[in-house]
């Protein structure tokens, strides 16, 4: 574009937008010079640079009513009519995406926000999401300890012959291996106990019937007090009974199981909480690399405990294990109460520049709902029964890998049990640093404007369900290939973290003040699969034959694909009508009285 075509376009911006901007606090409208405006003018107006890249920083602009000043009647350069003009235009204290839209006029549109973005840089919302990354790894930590301290636990894997001593293995023995791995001999001193494999199973499993019971009453009750209390009494009690563990053992089967499932209770309440105070916490911008990193600490946690679990067991004995996780859970849990607040208002270390613009962006929606939810509503909300479904599908695949990738790793595979350990918590690995690249993408498509919030969810809940699945059907045919095998379940779970910033935080988008509840409602629903998964991976795979594995997988891999059609169809990323507060509700409806009447 000619270069005087530019300064023609910056001398309009001069008369039309003067009032607006810092230059025109003296009250008058001149001719002020354009050497004063120009820097400015180029750096905000899209008119007078188009190159200029939407949605960054603090450049929130409304474009429709700065396009239509720049397209007014030659009348409307003068200086009094726009004067008139912009100072009719009532400046909110904040403006929200989360807000229903205002009117489109230029009588409701502020031209520019021009407050600062705080960095996030040691910023107080960084630092909750750190001190949440290290309680999520904790909260796995505590979950999957006892997967591989059974091993440890028990003095035998198998203590009573098979009936059906024929059963050929899927795969060929490596030289020299007769897979008498299974054995694990503990220091002196150190208790085992003769559990068979339904006792295991039972046991293994018991963390789920207490874990479907606290989802939902705890994300209520965290979205009405704040989720601080919740997520931190979680951990807390959680970490306590994990000290007893070795406890309970010792008085019997029963008393341990007892044991875990008031453990899945306490726990039921985390992620709930969580998600409770984000709505609080988290600016839309920001929503998915936020959120995204406080969660993936439970692929790290998995990640790190493990292989640590065996080598402890190994090393001290299995009770150390309960011993050191349940230390480390209580430790964690003082350090939250000390610096944590639920909500940026009451925070005493956080800057007013970072409190003023995260209650500004998040507004309204960032209140407790109350006591009184519209669970009629909620019901028959589409977009909510597409998260519910789709986690349901997610989650059969990862609870599937989760309980039988040791199993597949040892009967198949033959890997003994150090490198079992590694190679089962490899894949948490891949799935941690995926969702966390994952989600500052997924952010910055949203800031750059490049998608809309709907298609940034479902493109990445699209990805994290159909590349997981192509990869478990890849493992069906890569037979006995250890290295194949490894490497295509490995891409399967990191490729699954895509959905972190997809359909796994979409509750927030749709009822920010109703996060936690609804999160409690998908989990619940979503921990159903980590019953029913081994239930029937144990039914396909009873000859222990390679075509039962294969089943397994596709299963797993048939169930993500519908879950990603459903969410596909179905989702959505925009505020329900059901989840507006009064005062939103109101002006919606007197704004679309107003457009009715004119």
């Amino acid at each position: 574009m000619p270069l005087w075509v530019h300064l023609e376009r910056v001398w309009l911006c001069c008369l039309c937008c003067l009032d607006c901007l810092d230059c025109s606090n003296s009250g008058h409208l001149g001719l002020v010079p354009c050497s004063y405006l120009t820097p400015l003018l180029l750096s905000v107006c899209p008119l007078c640079f188009p190159l200029q890249a939407p949605g960054f920083g603090s450049s929130l602009i409304k474009r429709q009513t700065h396009a239509e000043l720049h397209h007014h009647s030659p009348s409307a350069v003068n200086p009094s009519r726009a004067s008139v003009t912009l100072s009719a235009m009532p400046l909110p204290d904040g403006n929200s995406i989360n807000t229903a839209p205002l009117d489109k006029g230029e009588d409701t549109e502020p031209l520019i926000d021009n407050d600062p973005i705080p960095p996030q840089c040691c910023s107080a919302r960084l630092n909750l999401a750190f001190l949440m990354f290290c309680g999520f790894s904790m909260v796995y930590g505590l979950r999957v300890n006892l997967s591989v301290a059974m091993v440890a636990m028990v003095n035998t894997t198998e203590p009573k012959p098979a009936l059906n001593s024929s059963v050929v293995s899927a795969c060929p023995l490596p030289p020299g291996g007769d897979n008498s791995s299974n054995s694990f001999h503990q220091p002196a001193g150190i208790p085992q106990y003769p559990w068979d494999s339904e006792t295991q199973g039972w046991l293994l499993g018991a963390f789920f019937f207490g874990y479907l019971c606290t989802q939902i009453p705890g994300g209520y009750l965290s979205d009405h007090y704040g989720g601080s209390i919740f997520l931190g009494v979680g951990v807390l009690v959680t970490a306590f009974l994990t000290l007893l563990t070795p406890l309970a053992a010792q008085m019997g089967s029963h008393w341990l199981f007892a044991l875990r499932v008031l453990e899945g209770i306490a726990e039921g309440v985390t992620f709930p909480a969580m998600m409770s105070m984000w709505a609080r916490w988290a600016p839309p911008p920001e929503r998915s690399r936020l959120i995204t990193l406080s969660a993936s600490g439970g692929s790290f946690g998995a990640f790190i405990v493990l292989p640590l679990t065996g080598l402890i067991s190994q090393s001290l004995g299995w009770p150390a294990v309960f011993y050191l996780c349940g230390v480390a859970g209580c430790l964690w849990a003082v350090v939250w109460f000390i610096f944590v607040s639920d909500d940026p208002r009451t925070d005493r270390r956080i800057s007013k520049e970072e409190r003023d613009y995260i209650i500004k962006s998040i507004g309204s929606q960032g209140t407790s709902h109350g006591w009184s939810i519209p669970l009629l509503s909620m019901s028959m909300s589409v977009p909510l029964w597409a998260i519910t479904i789709t986690q349901m599908c997610s989650n059969w695949s990862y609870y599937t890998l989760l309980t039988s990738l040791p199993t597949y790793m040892d009967n198949v595979m033959h890997f003994d049990i150090k490198s079992n350990g590694f190679l089962s918590a490899l894949p948490y690995l891949g799935g941690w640093l995926m969702s966390m690249l994952s989600g500052v993408v997924a952010d910055s498509l949203i800031e750059r404007e490049v998608f809309s919030i709907t298609v940034v969810r479902k493109l990445f809940t699209l990805l994290g369900l159909m590349l997981p699945a192509a990869f478990l059907v890849a493992v069906s045919f890569a037979g006995c290939n250890h290295i194949l095998t490894v490497t295509f379940l490995t891409l399967s779970t990191t490729l699954g973290g895509f959905t972190a910033p997809g359909v796994n935080i979409n509750q927030i988008d749709i009822a920010p003040r109703y996060a936690g509840f609804l999160l409690g409602i998908s989990n619940t629903f979503g921990t159903i699969p980590g019953v029913l998964a081994p239930i029937a991976t144990g039914y396909f795979t009873e000859g222990h034959t390679m075509a039962g594995w294969m089943k397994v997988f596709w299963v797993s891999a048939g169930i993500n694909v519908g879950g990603a059609l459903v969410y596909t169809i179905f989702g959505s990323g925009e505020i329900q009508p059901w989840a507006n507060t009064e005062d939103e509700r109101a002006e919606i409806e007197k704004e679309r009285s107003m457009s009715i009447a004119t």
